[in-house]
């Protein structure tokens, strides 16, 4: 599993997190998810991990592991669209300002779709311009991070809270407030998707 491989590997070449986020311009934050498996690196990423802990790609994603015995929990990296905006109407959602597509390792890869973050709502945790791989679904969980429509604005990334019989959108950066969201404005909320895993591009 990638998320040990690179752990184990890390503790042999005498690195800490610390170092290994300084090595690959990162924050330690980020190696922690990669090694809780809470989120992957894109291709690049893995790329330059492998060079810095003296293997290969394809030996600390599994590959190898699971061309010899079966699945291992990572997927083949399959073309994701990539939008600029979601917005929610007519009960249909739109996806405007088209950038293409982006490569992703998901199984399923229809229900995905990457969504480019505007602001800096989420400070310090998600920046302007990071992706945002979304898998589309209808529900989220209490704590999660999502991408939601709020009335008639557009798809905002937010952390989502039930708090009673709110429901409450709340940014990282203390600087903004968060939007409580009750009684009959809740039918005006549209939750898009669940965000599964941040990149910042270069």
């Amino acid at each position: 599993m990638f998320s040990e491989r690179l752990k184990d590997l890390r503790k042999q070449k005498g690195l800490s997190q610390g170092a290994l986020s300084a090595r690959l311009g990162v924050t330690q934050q980020a190696v922690g998810k990669w090694e809780t498996g809470r989120s992957t690196p894109d291709p690049a990423t893995v790329a330059r991990l492998a060079e810095l802990l003296g293997t290969t790609a394809d030996d600390l994603l599994g590959v190898a592991a699971q061309r010899l015995g079966g699945p291992v929990g990572s997927y083949a990296e399959s073309p994701v669209p990539v939008v600029g905006t979601v917005r929610a109407g007519y009960g249909a959602l739109a996806f405007e300002e088209d950038y293409g597509t982006e490569m992703a390792p998901v199984k399923d890869p229809a229900n995905y779709f990457y969504l480019i973050v505007k602001g800096d709502s989420m400070e310090p945790r998600i920046h302007d311009g990071d992706y945002a791989l979304v898998r589309r679904q209808p529900t989220l969980s209490n704590g999660e991070l999502g991408v939601m429509v709020f009335g008639e604005g557009e798809g905002t990334l937010k952390r989502y809270l039930q708090r009673g019989n709110a429901v409450v959108l709340q940014p990282f950066n203390p600087e903004y407030e968060e939007v409580v969201i009750r009684g009959e404005e809740l039918n005006d909320l549209y939750i898009i998707g669940k965000v599964v895993e941040t990149k910042t591009k270069w």
